[in-house]
């Protein structure tokens, strides 16, 4: 639970003094009590405490007030609504690394295959571009909410040599800030989902990228997608191309998005999965101040109703 007036909850701390307060004049009444010197005869005189119910009404009141002041403080809840629209960047990685086999048939194949399922799977009201990189990076679909032309564009990928992280990123944050002649005026939610199996090997650096996601406010979550036993043969050299993860991952978290990891096509699949459903929804704190204003006002009458009741006195 949040609040949307934390400030307000310094107002408990009287809660302790008036609960000691109380103690207090429990004691000093005890004591004038027994200033009463003949035992025998006020035991005859004075009429029968009421124990216990002498301080239910008490303990009653403090509840009610301990309600009333977290209600004053505005809890909220925590609520996930579907956003009215956002624009989403597919950046997929075509460097030949992603030629390896360690994930049948190929890491390239599996990476279109679970792409284009989390593209068609996203709200129809959101924009989707993509982004294709390897030595430089390219729109190759602009944002828009034509599911058909994004996809088509997948398909037609093309391989090639390096790797440029930070050129995705920028490509991406560009096609964000231009797609649209209100986005200018009122953009939408944004985010980067890019894929990549390698580290940045050329064009601007990865930290160069992060400096622009933030300043965008634009989220990038990254998908290391691999296995440390992939190869490659490139010119009749076999070579390792394991995944590079810190990259990744230092990239996602320094922007607000998210790091995944995947050495499958399965596990591809339940990541852009993931991703689909936390992209389609936003968290809305709501004011729940009127619950513990409720509950309060329910304290409230029992302390009321058993103080008339046993004592014919409002507390």
């Amino acid at each position: 639970m949040t609040f949307l007036s934390p400030e307000r909850l310094w107002l408990l701390g009287v809660l302790p003094l008036l609960a000691a307060l109380y103690v207090l004049l429990q004691l000093r009444r005890g004591r004038h009590a027994v200033r009463f010197t003949n035992l025998a005869l006020l035991s005859q005189v004075a009429p029968r405490r009421p124990g216990w119910r002498r301080h239910l009404a008490a303990a009653l009141f403090l509840v009610m007030m301990t309600l009333m002041m977290i209600g004053f403080a505005r809890p909220a809840d925590s609520v996930k609504v579907p956003r009215d629209r956002a624009t989403i960047l597919v950046a997929i990685d075509v460097s030949l690394s992603m030629m390896a086999r360690d994930v049948p048939p190929s890491r390239f194949d599996a990476a279109k295959a679970a792409a284009k399922k989390f593209i068609d799977d996203l709200p129809a009201r959101f924009n989707v571009g993509v982004v294709a990189f390897a030595g430089s990076a390219n729109l190759i679909a602009a944002p828009s909410t034509d599911r058909a032309t994004a996809i088509a564009s997948i398909d037609q990928l093309v391989m090639a040599k390096r790797t440029a992280i930070g050129e995705a990123v920028f490509t991406g944050l560009q096609a964000v800030r231009s797609f649209d002649a209100e986005a200018s005026q009122d953009p939408p939610p944004a985010h980067i989902v890019l894929l990549s199996d390698g580290d940045n090997t050329t064009g601007r650096s990865v930290q160069e990228a992060i400096d622009a996601s933030r300043a965008a406010h634009v989220p990038v979550s990254t998908i290391a997608f691999g296995t440390p036993y992939g190869t490659v043969d490139i010119e009749g050299e076999t070579t390792s191309v394991s995944v590079n993860k810190e990259t990744l991952r230092s990239l996602a978290e320094s922007t607000e998005g998210k790091a995944y990891e995947a050495a499958d096509s399965d596990e591809l699949r339940d990541v852009y999965g993931n991703i689909g459903t936390s992209l389609g929804f936003k968290i809305e704190h709501r004011d729940v101040a009127a619950r513990y204003t409720g509950v309060a006002l329910l304290f409230a009458l029992a302390a009321a109703g058993a103080s008339l009741a046993w004592f014919s006195r409002l507390p």
